[in-house]
C-alpha cells in the first residue's frame, strides 16, 4: 500500500505542477524554484514532515522534498554552527543529493548523446 500511496501523492504533485505549467505563463524553472521554496517553508512551518511521513517518496523526490531537506540542513547547520550555518547547513544536508544529480545526469549524457535544439 505505500507503494500506491507514494504513486498517488507524487503524481498528484505533478499534475498539480503540470496544470501550473499549462494555465498560466510561468517558465519551467520558476515553477521548480517555486516548489523548492514551498518545500522549504512548509517545512518550516512544520507542515512537510508529518505529510513526508503519511506520503512516504511521492512527498520526498520530487522538488517539494528537496526544499524541504535544505530546511533542515539550514536548521541543523544553524544550531550546530550559528550564523554561518545557515549558509552551509544546506548544502551540507543535499550534498549527496545534488552529486548524484551530477553524476548520473553526466552518466545519462555519455549514453544518450545529446544536442541542442536547433
Amino acid at each position: 500500500m505505500d507503494y500506491v500511496k507514494a504513486f498517488l501523492v507524487g503524481g498528484a504533485i505533478c499534475g498539480l505542477v503540470q496544470i501550473l505549467l499549462d494555465k498560466t505563463k510561468l517558465m519551467p524553472g520558476r515553477v521548480m524554484v517555486t516548489l523548492v521554496v514551498t518545500g522549504a517553508v512548509l517545512g518550516c512551518l512544520g507542515l512537510y514532515e508529518p505529510f513526508a511521513r503519511w506520503a512516504g517518496a511521492g512527498a520526498t523526490v520530487p522538488l517539494l522534498g528537496f526544499g524541504n531537506t535544505l530546511w533542515k540542513g539550514v536548521k541543523e547547520g544553524l544550531a550546530n554552527d550559528g550564523f554561518l550555518g545557515i549558509f552551509k547547513g544546506g548544502f551540507t544536508a543535499s550534498a549527496v543529493g545534488i552529486s548524484g544529480a551530477l553524476v548520473f545526469g553526466y552518466l545519462g549524457s555519455l549514453v544518450f548523446k545529446p544536442k541542442m535544439k536547433g
